[in-house]
């Protein structure tokens, strides 16, 4: 059985400025995949034409708790959030206090990256396109899974992030320089990221609701986060609800730290695909703005498309000012997803249609919104209707299976060799330039390993093979990762270096781009 709405006749083409409904026994067909999936809550909105055609919450808040999710719910929206900061940006642009190719160092004085020369020349524009030189996520450990180094610090250490290609050379998908965006903010009002968005974005566009920073724990109607973590890999096992306060730190909060519900998200895109205009006359942006915003700016190599879904493989893609943009079926679209722990969002605009429609997810159960994502396209595009998300529920398994199955195999021969030294010489403080310290130590049952600059992220290091380690953390929600301790000539502790065990891991565990030294 494929599902309600798509056991549904053959849709045809909406008619141009007609308002178009949610598919038939849509609700009834959302609870089905929601129940299927183990997914505790979703939020979605849906508009089209001007008009919020569903706005809605299905599940609970939080597992096994009776409150159920409704169109005030607030939900993390992860990455979704780069476009409101794009959009601070812009009425600052428009109100000639800066440009989107003004120089950082002009305006955030101290701001400095690896390279001389990309310092001098980076602008507005590429903190936010994706094409500076670093690496996939590099720098994304500053604040995952939280921090306690502040924003401005953590722009500071910017400098000590070896680039990965030349500067905009190509594309690798980057959270750190929307931080800088987000102090870049601060210096040219006075004001912080928080505080600009909430009175000069939210406020405007009347999406009153919705939270910039920690006030949202005062607002009892929230989604709390879960994640499954048992099961041998993140992503598997049972639905756990997640410490709402132990989320990534602040600092990255101009990078995804926005917390929205389907009533304010439905207003929002309105507001986008209105261009900038606002309900009740004026603009929060202008049309030039609008423009730039949703211009093409970097090309992203294509991913190609699990079997199956063959027809949802774009034939071009590129980054603009936080929006995705990309084709869908010879229709244009313009997107972004968005995950922090325990949320998934997706954030779909279908100009040619005037209609859009946001999802959001309160577990990491991705397979759902990108099947509801797909589904709806094809019902406002008036396509034949797909069984998208039980095709993304199936990828999903084997994607886990997989990858159980390859790390089941590695783990099950490790060399019996090593390691080379006694426990205590791997004892010490390493340091690594952008990320701070990590400190070893020799307990009662073993070797000890502690992140300094990230609270609570501490735990034993289990010996692997050879020199290397694998550190089980006390708290389960952290990817556990190879710590790999390399001699000198010696048998002296030269450097430590680090990558994720599981092969599945988010990018933002980049563990790869650590070196760490003994610090005398």
């Amino acid at each position: 059985m494929i599902g309600l709405v798509l056991a549904a006749a053959l849709q045809a083409a909406p008619a141009v400025g007609a308002v178009v409904p949610p598919p038939m026994r849509f609700d009834a067909h959302v609870e089905q995949l929601r129940r299927k999936v183990g997914a505790p809550g979703l939020s979605i909105a849906i508009v089209d034409e001007g008009r919020t055609v569903l706005a809605k919450g299905y599940g609970v808040r939080r597992l096994g708790a009776p409150e159920k999710v409704d169109a005030d719910t607030l939900f993390m929206t992860g990455s979704t959030g780069k476009a409101f900061t794009t959009a601070a940006l812009a009425t600052l642009v428009d109100a000639g206090k800066l440009s989107w190719d003004d120089k950082v160092t002009d305006r955030l004085p101290g701001f400095q990256m690896y390279d001389p020369w990309v310092t001098r020349e980076m602008t507005v524009r590429d903190l936010l396109v994706h094409r500076s030189g670093l690496g996939l996520g590099q720098g994304d450990l500053l604040f995952v899974p939280r921090s306690n180094i502040p924003r401005a610090e953590a722009v500071r250490r910017l400098r000590y992030l070896k680039p990965a290609t030349s500067f905009r050379s190509g594309y690798a998908y980057d959270n750190i320089l929307y931080m800088v965006a987000g102090q870049l903010i601060e210096a040219v009002t006075g004001q912080t990221w928080e505080d600009y968005v909430r009175e000069h974005v939210f406020a405007p566009a009347g999406m009153s609701a919705s939270t910039t920073d920690g006030r949202r724990f005062d607002v009892p109607n929230r989604a709390q986060p879960h994640a499954r973590m048992n099961g041998g890999l993140r992503g598997t096992g049972d639905q756990e609800v997640l410490d709402e306060r132990d989320e990534l730190a602040t600092s990255a909060a101009p990078a995804g730290g926005l917390a929205i519900s389907a009533n304010d998200m439905a207003k929002w895109l309105k507001l986008q695909l209105a261009h900038g205009a606002l309900p009740g006359g004026g603009s929060l942006f202008s049309e030039a703005q609008h423009e730039a915003m949703w211009r093409p700016e970097v090309i992203q190599p294509l991913d190609k498309a699990p079997p199956g879904m063959e027809v949802t493989q774009p034939t071009f893609q590129a980054y603009a000012l936080g929006w995705e943009i990309q084709d869908y079926r010879g229709t244009q679209i313009v997107w972004h997803g968005g995950a922090v722990f325990g949320f998934k969002t997706v954030v779909v605009l279908i100009p040619s249609r005037n209609a859009g429609f946001s999802i959001a997810l309160n577990s990491e159960d991705g397979e759902l919104p990108r099947g509801l994502m797909y589904e709806l396209l094809d019902h406002y595009l008036g396509l034949r209707p797909e069984p998208w998300t039980e095709r993304y529920i199936a990828y999903k398994q084997q994607l886990v299976g997989g990858a159980l199955k390859m790390l089941g195999g590695v783990q099950a021969k490790p060399a019996g060799v090593g390691p080379s030294l006694p426990t205590a010489r791997y004892a010490g403080t390493y340091s690594d330039p952008w990320y701070g310290d990590i400190v070893v130590t020799e307990a009662a049952d073993g070797l000890r390993i502690d992140f300094r600059s990230t609270p609570r992220m501490a735990g034993r290091l289990e010996h692997w093979q050879y020199d290397t380690f694998v550190t089980r953390f006390d708290d389960k929600a952290l990817e556990p990762a190879y710590v790999t301790f390399n001699l000198d000539a010696d048998g002296k502790i030269a450097r430590v270096t680090m990558k994720a065990v599981s092969p599945i891991a988010d990018f933002s565990w980049d563990y790869h781009d650590l070196l760490f030294t003994p610090k005398p």
